[in-house]
């Protein structure tokens, strides 16, 4: 078991020989932080000032991570990877918008993932972003306890009831939905209404599916006292866990404003914060669902040691790994080839308007230690396999 994931042949079987050579010389960029730093820079400069590079960034960054703009354009990738037993997490990955209309249309998109969810085996789930359904400030203001304006009360409403109206809809077709994390300082006000949807919709098995971004050092006594809750109320428990997506953000305001730090003070840390909650929802698996989301290879194999010692079946609908589509395929690939359930999140979306989700997959690429290197490394010998 313990090599499982350096098959490169399984890990890259559905690219041809120019998207292997594209993903290598992709990440051969990102791999110079300076680089990824002028690249971002004057990708925003060309974007604002509308000069015509929508085409040089589709053709390159775009295809690598993304699966196209709308959700048809996804629909062959879907296809080849479940061809391959790898299901897709279709994901509309627009971001940083600021109006009602943008709030419904995200809203729509999700709805009718739910329903793509419902037609195809190759979709099982559906997934939002909280700050996709309504205003950050709102859910900021929330969480810290001040009051909204009469306004902001409308809004607050409304996102309730975006909630619950996707929520509602993967209940009645049975299509489990996973709802994403953000800032420290907005999530709480996101928990509780998660919460809220996990009471009305999770009584039977899970449905809604909260995030732990688990580079937080409270997170595991969140799990716990939402567990305890959870057993008093009669509800099931469905938890996305990743270690986290905003760290330095974090780092710095935490500096800044003078309170503690959330993010764990190390990436040994985080590593045994994600592990210690993983072997926390496997233990108490009647309760709750799973959806692992790790491109961390001892992750990968503690959760599939504890499968294996437990005799539960290794495609137990409440156990489920996730990557990213454009990262980890050693991973990916040979976990379903191994018989495991498997999805990649497929974003998807304006070329525009994804741009601050591609930024920020390539300093995580950048900032991650080690995680560009071992792509690279695979892709490598990928390349060196196939010449023979």
């Amino acid at each position: 078991m313990e090599n499982l994931f350096d098959n490169t042949e399984v890990a890259f079987a559905i690219k041809s020989n120019s998207e292997l050579d594209r993903a290598f010389y992709l990440f051969e960029m990102i791999k110079r932080e300076p680089l990824v730093k002028i690249g971002t820079a004057v990708t925003r400069f060309a974007l604002k000032t509308h000069l015509p590079v929508e085409g040089i960034i589709r053709a390159t960054v775009f295809d690598h991570f993304c699966g196209g703009v709308t959700e048809k354009d996804c629909m062959p990738i879907i296809d080849k990877m479940y061809s391959k037993r790898v299901h897709s997490v279709l994901d509309y990955s627009v971001e940083g918008k600021e109006v009602e209309e943008q709030f419904d249309l995200a809203m729509e998109k999700t709805l009718n993932t739910i329903k793509f969810g419902k037609e195809k085996k190759s979709i099982p789930f559906a997934v939002f972003k909280p700050t996709g359904f309504g205003k950050f400030s709102i859910y900021q203001k929330i969480t810290e306890g001040t009051p909204l304006d009469p306004h902001e009360e409308v809004e607050w409403k409304r996102i309730k009831e975006r909630y619950d109206i996707v929520s509602k809809a993967a209940y009645d077709r049975d299509v489990p939905l996973l709802i994403d994390a953000e800032e420290s300082w907005m999530q709480d006000a996101a928990d509780d209404l998660i919460e809220e949807m996990m009471v009305k919709y999770n009584q039977e098995k899970v449905i809604v599916f909260g995030t732990l971004q688990l580079y937080r050092w409270d997170r595991l006594d969140y799990l716990k006292k939402l567990h305890k809750r959870s057993k008093e109320q009669g509800f099931k428990v469905g938890m996305k866990l990743v270690r986290g997506a905003y760290m330095e953000k974090e780092r710095e305001r935490a500096e800044k404003k003078g309170y503690k730090d959330p993010i764990c003070v190390n990436k040994d840390a985080t590593d045994k914060m994600f592990n210690d909650v993983l072997e926390y929802m496997f233990k108490n698996i009647d309760d709750m669902a799973i959806f692992s989301g790790t491109h961390n290879e001892e992750s990968s194999y503690l959760l599939m040691d504890l499968i294996a010692k437990s005799g539960l079946d290794k495609d137990d609908l409440r156990l489920w790994f996730g990557q990213l589509y454009g990262m980890s395929d050693h991973i990916s690939y040979n976990l379903a080839k191994d018989g495991y359930n498997v999805a990649k999140y497929l974003p998807f979306g304006p070329v525009r308007d994804v741009m601050p989700y591609l930024i920020r997959r390539a300093e995580e690429n950048t900032s991650v230690s080690g995680q560009t290197n071992r792509e690279l490394r695979l892709l490598k010998e990928e390349r060196e396999r196939r010449k023979v």
